[in-house]
Parts: structure tokens; C-alpha cells; sequence
């Protein structure tokens, strides 16, 4: 049941660190700036509750040593997801840009319980197991594409978008939003077992956003990105918009959390329908200065179907 109270916050914040990142965005005037800032005030945030916890920021050699060399790339995989998202979104479009990972991420979830991959715990796919991710999948679709389809159907949206997106090789970019998907779930897997190791969940949420931070920062000195603030539509900028960091970095230490606890898949599972109820709402009363998008019954169905499915994986 704790683990179930976790990735269901833990997801209803990721749509709000989204909300606010965008936000960032708009200030720094750069993706990968606004995504240094975040992850450096999570690393700021884990490193104060790690002294805190352990009183120390440091390891054992040995433990570099002694352990796989997958084990620190828990920071890395998130940077491409973040990345990969980024440039999914303008050849995607919204819709796909959520399905195509969450595809990936059901996928390699089941495929890492089943295998016991990076010594996640093992609990292997049976078909009601398949039938439950089948149905998170069915109720993520429907929740995020549902009222556009009925939109589709009443108001006959042009298709004029669609047709554009096919020069660029649109299965192209949906195997790589998949791919992204899988990497998201592999960093979850990667990073609870870290967390063992390290025996401090707080310590391995730490090392893997330091790990994000300094990629982010040798990206961000590459391409000579500027740093600066500025006013938008001639606004003070909110002081809500550095917080993002806090929550990317609960989002992970929940993840640390987890994974030893119910395994990969249902960690991936829970955590999305979390954030399928966060964005529901966001959207429902427009918070952090997003457009007001009321929620229909259509996508309330499809968040059911989800927690049905949920259940099948759960209890199965």
C-alpha cells in the first residue's frame, strides 16, 4: 500500500514539474537550460537531505569496483528521456509523445520483472499480468486521445498536421519515442538498485541526479547556451518556477523507493496513472498558468481502465 501512495504522488507531480519547467523555459529561453537549472536545484535538494540522512556525500571506492558499470547511468538515462522528449513533441505532436514512451516503459517494465534485469526483484509475466499492462495501455490512449478523437468526429479537425508529419518518417520517430520509453524504465530499475547498494535511497536519488546535472551542464557548455533571465509578457517571474527540481527530485528518490519493494513494471504502471490524474486536473482548473482545458467523461473512463489494470498486475 506504500508503494502504491508513493507512485501515485510521485506521478501526480510529474505533470506539475512539467507545467513549471515550461514555465523556467520561458525565462532562461532554452529547453536545456531551464532542464540544467531543474536538475541542479534537485542535486542542491538531495545533497542537503543526504547530509542530513548520512551525513556524508561520498561512497567507498569499492563499491565503484565492485559493482557493474550500468549501475551510474541512472542520471544519463534520464537526460535522454528529457532529451528525447524534447524532440519527440515537434514531430509527434502531444498525443504521441505520451504513448509511444509509455509503450516502451510497459514493455521493458514486464520484460526487466520477468528476467530479473539490473537484480530488480523477479515476478514473472503471466497472461493476466499481460492483460493488466495491456489495459494500463488501453486506459493511457484513451485518457490521452480520447476527447481529440471525439473532437475529431464532431468538429472534423483538419488532418492537414498529420499528413506534414509523414516526410519526416513518422515511424521513425514513434520507435524512437518507444526507445525513450524503455530508457525511462530502465533508469527506474537502475536506480532502485543503487539505491540497495548504497543502502540510503536519498544517497542513490542524490548520485544519479548529480550524475544528470553534470551532463546537462557539459550539453549546455557545448552548444554555448547563454544563461540569463528574462521577463515574460512583461511579468516578474513567479517564485514557484525554481521548484521544479524538488519535485523531478522526489519523483526519483520515490522511484528508489519502489522498485525493491513491488519491481519495476508495477513501479512504471503506478506511477503513470498518477500522472494521467495529474494532468487531468491540471488542465481541469488551469494550474501554474496553464490553459484551462476541462476534463471529459471519455478521459475519466480511460483513467479507470487504468486502475483496473493496475489491479491485475497488483494482485497477479
Amino acid at each position: 500500500m506504500l508503494a502504491i501512495i508513493i507512485g501515485l504522488s510521485i506521478g501526480f507531480g510529474l505533470p506539475i514539474q512539467t507545467s513549471i519547467n515550461s514555465r523556467l523555459r520561458k525565462s532562461v529561453g532554452s529547453p536545456f537550460v531551464a532542464s540544467m537549472t531543474s536538475f541542479t536545484v534537485g542535486t542542491i535538494f538531495l545533497a542537503i537531505i543526504t547530509l542530513f540522512s548520512i551525513h556524508t556525500l561520498f561512497f567507498k571506492w569499492s563499491i565503484v569496483t565492485s559493482q557493474p558499470w550500468w549501475l551510474w547511468l541512472g542520471g544519463l538515462l534520464g537526460v535522454v528521456y528529457l532529451t528525447g522528449n524534447i524532440l519527440l513533441f515537434p514531430k509527434l505532436g502531444s498525443v504521441q509523445t505520451v504513448i509511444m514512451p509509455v509503450l516502451g516503459q510497459i514493455i521493458a517494465g514486464l520484460v526487466i520483472d520477468n528476467f530479473g534485469l539490473f537484480y530488480s526483484p523477479i515476478s514473472h509475466l503471466t497472461g493476466i499480468r499481460l492483460a493488466g499492462a495491456l489495459l494500463v495501455l488501453c486506459g493511457v490512449i484513451i485518457t490521452v486521445a480520447g476527447k481529440g478523437w471525439i473532437d475529431a468526429r464532431h468538429n472534423k479537425i483538419d488532418k492537414q498536421t498529420e499528413n506534414d508529419n509523414k516526410q519526416y518518417g513518422l515511424w521513425l520517430w514513434r520507435i524512437a519515442g518507444i526507445v525513450t520509453g524503455v530508457l525511462s524504465a530502465m533508469q527506474t530499475a537502475i536506480n532502485g538498485h543503487l539505491g540497495t547498494v548504497l543502502h540510503s535511497s536519498v544517497h542513490a536519488a542524490f548520485v544519479s541526479f548529480l550524475v544528470g546535472t553534470v551532463c546537462l551542464i557539459i550539453i549546455v557548455a557545448i552548444m554555448r547556451l547563454p544563461l540569463k533571465i528574462d521577463k515574460t509578457n512583461s511579468t516578474s517571474n513567479p517564485w514557484w518556477m525554481w521548484m521544479g527540481g524538488i519535485i523531478g527530485a522526489l519523483f526519483v528518490l520515490g522511484n528508489v523507493v519502489m522498485v525493491p519493494l513491488v519491481g519495476t513494471g508495477l513501479a512504471v504502471v503506478i506511477v503513470l496513472v498518477g500522472l494521467m490524474i495529474g494532468s487531468l486536473l491540471i488542465d481541469q482548473f488551469g494550474w501554474l498558468e496553464s490553459p484551462r482545458n476541462p476534463i471529459a467523461v471519455i478521459q475519466i473512463i480511460g483513467i479507470l481502465i487504468m486502475i483496473i489494470g493496475v489491479g491485475f498486475i497488483r494482485i497477479f
